[in-house]
């Protein structure tokens, strides 16, 4: 007899309750929340800040694996095999044959996006696993404010059929680079993605209300999210329920509380 323990593993990720919709995912995590914390306080410097961003996103994408990849029993003897017929594991793992694609939009998701490369490496089946690369750069109104993005450049390496296509950005605050980016891969990239996954360390409410609006099929997983400039009432009901009164973003489109420009303290950069 075999154990039967392991053939359907659940998993249950911990997250914050919402009115944004089942495509978002807060995750509730103190030790992450703790870490980001850290992170964003004005006395991190490097090399702590992109430390603090690979411990972050290692757990991030574990944390999509386990919740959205497709899983796949195995039988795998292990060292006792051989004085002992009953030792192999049998169980549910996530499956190592499927496509995905990492993109990195550059600059703040180098970091993340090379991370999520390797951790893909690891436990996928590397020649199905691909990084691709985006340059973005916001636009800016007269009042310095932005009021959209544009691609400087990009490094494709194929089509994306079939493929988890994962998007590690750090900060979800207006959503326009990112959905410019998604809109690129939809419209000129062959192949339509199995699932389209945001991957945030924080968002915005209007970050989720735009990225929501311009591609409700994609996927989106945060540790935080930041509201702070709405009013008093509102930031005591659950997220989303006062959507449209809620405010994380002031009138330079920066975050609050947010960590300061990402893209600027992760590579020590302040143009």
């Amino acid at each position: 007899m075999r154990d039967l323990s392991y053939d359907h593993v659940p998993y249950r990720m911990s997250e914050i309750e919402h009115r944004y919709g089942e495509n978002v995912h807060i995750v509730a995590n103190p030790f992450l929340l703790g870490a980001l914390a850290t992170l964003c306080s004005k006395e991190t410097r490097q090399p702590a800040i992109n430390r603090l961003v690979r411990l972050l996103y290692e757990d991030l994408i574990r944390t999509v694996m386990n919740h959205e990849f497709p899983r796949r029993r195995v039988a795998v003897p292990t060292r006792m095999i051989d004085s002992s017929p009953q030792a192999i594991f049998e169980g549910e793992v996530v499956d190592r044959q499927v496509r995905a694609v990492t993109v990195n939009i550059a600059r703040a998701g180098a970091v993340p996006s090379q991370l999520v490369y390797d951790l893909l490496n690891e436990t996928l089946e590397p020649s199905l696993v691909r990084q691709d690369h985006i340059i973005m750069s916001r636009m800016l109104g007269e009042n310095e404010e932005v009021v959209g993005a544009g691609i400087g450049g990009m490094k494709i390496g194929g089509d994306v059929d079939d493929a988890f296509l994962l998007f590690p950005d750090p900060m979800g605050a207006t959503g326009s680079s990112l959905a410019t980016a998604i809109e690129t891969y939809k419209k000129k990239v062959p192949g339509k993605a199995r699932r389209i996954v945001n991957i945030h360390l924080i968002v915005t409410p209007e970050y989720l209300r735009n990225m929501t609006k311009a591609h409700p099929d994609v996927r989106i997983y945060a540790i935080r999210l930041d509201r702070g400039l709405s009013p008093p009432d509102v930031l005591a009901t659950v997220p989303g329920t006062r959507w449209d009164e809620e405010r994380g973003l002031d009138d330079h489109q920066y975050i609050v509380p947010g960590g300061g420009g990402f893209g600027e303290i992760m590579n020590n950069a302040y143009v």
